[in-house]
């Protein structure tokens, strides 16, 4: 997903009186799903477009959305896990994941 088709749904999803956050990869390490500067936008609704990890812990990121979307305090998320245990989490890669998740007003 690109930056521009997160931040026009951000815009569409205000121009309707929602609340919204913008997540973006900021940091990866070995092998990890989707690249630095990946987005996902997420409403107070939580409905997201776009993935910051291809689905391993998008439900860990709309959850932290819905905090920063009520405290405008935004949130650095960090996730990874060893290549033993990456199957059993869900993070197949085996990679690690900063995502960096704000409010967009």
């Amino acid at each position: 997903m690109s930056e521009t088709h997160a931040l026009d749904q951000i815009a569409a999803w205000r121009a309707a009186g929602r609340k919204t956050a913008l997540a973006t990869v900021v940091q990866t390490w070995g092998s990890s799903p989707r690249p630095a500067g990946s987005h996902m936008a997420i409403n107070d609704r939580n409905e997201f477009v776009g993935s910051v990890s291809g689905g391993c812990i998008e439900g860990a990121v709309v959850e932290a959305a819905r905090e920063v979307m009520t405290s405008g305090v935004p949130k650095t998320l960090d996730f990874g896990v060893t290549n033993e245990m990456a199957w059993e989490v869900g993070l197949a890669c085996g990679g690690k994941v900063r995502v960096f998740v704000e409010a967009v007003e």
